[in-house]
């Protein structure tokens, strides 16, 4: 099991923040209590979107307490996979199969239009 950080740097009151998602919530909220942010900051729960904006300094803490970084496209693609396949894949798993479906998509699209 892995917890993620992305590389999103969006303002919101005076700090910058980021991503952070797990394949679990279990290891989601471990990691959280760890580099002390609080559970009432968990975000999206009971959905795919499911997860914490962190400021840089937690984002810090994370990736020394074990978290891997990855990028907001990732994020992105990860929580489509979840939404589909019921868990994140690994990053380039997800991206993969991102962009296979959304060329399918496209592709249904193009045929619907013909």
């Amino acid at each position: 099991m892995t917890v993620y950080v992305d590389d999103m740097r969006a303002s919101y009151r005076g700090m910058v923040m980021c991503h952070m998602i797990a394949d679990t919530d279990e290891e989601l909220h471990a990691m959280a209590a760890r580099i002390g942010v609080a559970r009432r900051w968990f975000q999206k729960p009971g959905t795919e979107r499911r997860h914490y904006d962190i400021c840089l300094s937690k984002r810090t803490a994370a990736v020394a307490a074990g978290a891997v970084e990855i990028t907001w496209r990732q994020t992105g693609a990860m929580v489509a996979h979840r939404r589909a396949h019921g868990k994140l894949g690994t990053p380039l798993e997800a991206e993969a199969w991102h962009r296979g479906h959304l060329a399918y998509k496209r592709g249904m699209a193009e045929g619907s239009a013909a």
